[in-house]
């Protein structure tokens, strides 16, 4: 058990990349706090988790709403005693598209979700982690945020946020011994945002034209990116803050 007993919470773990991490976290002995806005889904998540002899428990949370964001942490720490880490997942974007055709909406739900959400962590959990003497934030960020392409460019302006935000959180908040990281995944197929990134239904054509600027030969995985959470979740990692484990097959373009 690499984790045992530590209270995670792990936002969008409805599913995609938040449920390989929920899922892996849980193996490991990790109680974990199961976020999603559909109840349906996270509750299917905890269910699975609780079959296979692992920890888990639901909260349904809008991440980019402050009261609902503290009702969350609060209630990882009334159910499990305390707060260790918080793996900030859940994410949105815009479909593919020239910038100028994205709407203000758009725009504002993706910074709301994807940036405003990292905000409200920090506000909410900092206080929990320096009462009981350090904690860990895990912001999952991606590719987009350092290597962006076309068509994604707000997206891309949200991710290259948190990966900012996260290496000067780290620097602010190491005297605390709260460690801020995160991790940046290349594109996975299998996630509900892939028809949004690709722009339309994905095709061989489509996924083989991302397939091509990954040396590895193939798309990300969760289990991929848990893996890396879980290495910044526990203590193997507890000297690493301010990094971004790029989880890209080595991305070119």
């Amino acid at each position: 058990m690499r984790v045992p007993n530590k209270s995670i919470i792990v936002t969008g773990a409805g599913g995609g990349i938040g449920e390989g991490i929920a899922k892996r976290l849980a193996a490991e002995g990790a109680k974990v706090i199961v976020n999603d806005i559909n109840a349906a889904a996270g509750e299917k998540v905890v269910a699975e988790i609780v079959a296979a002899g692992g920890t888990a428990s639901f909260f349904a949370a809008d991440v980019s709403k402050s009261d609902q964001v503290q009702a969350m942490v609060a209630a990882a720490v009334q159910r499990y005693g305390r707060l260790d880490v918080m793996i900030n997942n859940a994410g949105w974007t815009h479909r593919n598209r020239p910038a100028l055709e994205v709407s203000e909406d758009e725009f504002d739900k993706c910074y709301a979700i994807n940036v405003k959400s990292i905000y409200l962590a920090t506000v909410h959990a900092t206080p929990v982690f320096r009462a009981q003497g350090g904690g860990s934030f895990i912001n999952i960020a991606s590719t987009a945020g350092v290597r962006p392409r076309p068509g994604l460019t707000w997206y891309n302006g949200s991710k290259g946020a948190v990966i900012t935000t996260s290496k000067s959180l780290a620097a602010e908040l190491g005297p605390d011994n709260i460690r801020v990281n995160c991790i940046n995944p290349v594109f996975n197929p299998d996630t509900g945002l892939a028809t949004e990134f690709a722009g339309g239904p994905l095709t061989d054509e489509r996924k083989a034209k991302f397939r091509a600027t990954i040396p590895l030969g193939r798309f990300s995985t969760a289990l991929d990116v848990a893996n890396a959470a879980l290495y910044l979740a526990s203590d193997e990692a507890a000297f690493i803050s301010g990094v971004c484990i790029e989880v890209d097959g080595a991305r070119c373009v």
